[in-house]
């Protein structure tokens, strides 16, 4: 579950800002669809606080303990109301249902194995209300990009950012593709000028390719019922940067 990496939530928060069309898609979507929202793998609350102050009734789930006290932390700035719990996506039960519940930004990706994702999917199922909707985005593999991991240490100037307590922040990753498994397995490096690799922390993502993902999503009793491309509803084909699923119960 890459403990260690999320548990700098407001270093995570700085190199990740949370702003844009992912946040702004499942705005919308859950207005669109209105009742009882659940995030799981819901993090700082980037994407589950605004929907929040749109007025839904709102659960978040997330295995750091971590992220959850900044999540608490920024809603009570907000002014809205969260109910935040710590749990794991692969078995949870919360004694209800809710009317939308979705994973964004590849949260699905820390379970790497099969049986993990189909016990996701199957309590997932399990709590969606007559007529609710599941959806999650994931990325789209790309063979060439996952072969390029050859575990060489590499600036990643687009997730640079600026610390008010330390200045600018350094990221550098060093990664590797373990094929059998289908996981990139990945230390992180920040460093400053006068703090270098002030936090080393390893984060591990599978990947889930187009033609597999159909058989996990049926295996844990729903329906895929449109997979979308990239945020603006692009259809997906193979070479779209995202694979956006639009789930039911089956």
């Amino acid at each position: 579950m890459s403990e260690a990496f999320y548990s700098h939530a407001r270093l995570y928060d700085l190199m990740f800002p949370g702003n844009g069309p992912a946040t702004d898609f499942y705005r919308t979507d859950a207005d669109r669809h209105g009742g009882r929202v659940l995030e799981l793998g819901c993090g700082t609350g980037h994407k589950l606080i605004p929907i929040a102050s749109d007025g839904h009734p709102c659960t978040g789930l997330d295995f750091s303990p971590n992220m959850l006290t900044e999540a608490h932390r920024k809603a009570n700035e907000h002014g809205v109301t969260v109910e935040w719990i710590h749990g794991d996506m692969r078995a949870f039960d919360l004694d209800r249902t809710f009317d939308y519940v979705f994973i964004p930004a590849n949260s699905l990706l820390h379970l790497h194995d099969a049986e993990d994702l189909v016990n996701c999917f199957r309590s997932v199922r399990r709590h969606l209300a007559p007529g609710a909707r599941f959806v999650f985005d994931i990325f789209n593999p790309n063979v060439r990009q996952l072969a390029a991991a050859d575990g060489v240490r590499r600036t990643r100037e687009s997730l640079s950012f600026t610390d008010p307590d330390r200045g600018n922040v350094r990221v550098d990753i060093a990664d590797t593709y373990d094929a059998p498994a289908q996981v990139t397995r990945g230390t992180w490096y920040l460093s400053t000028d006068t703090e270098p690799d002030f936090v080393v922390a390893p984060l591990e993502i599978r990947s889930i390719f187009p033609q597999e993902l159909p058989l996990l999503v049926t295996l844990g009793g729903l329906r895929l019922v449109e997979r979308l491309g990239d945020w603006s509803g692009r259809p997906f084909a193979a070479d779209t940067p995202l694979q956006l699923c639009i789930c039911e119960p089956a």
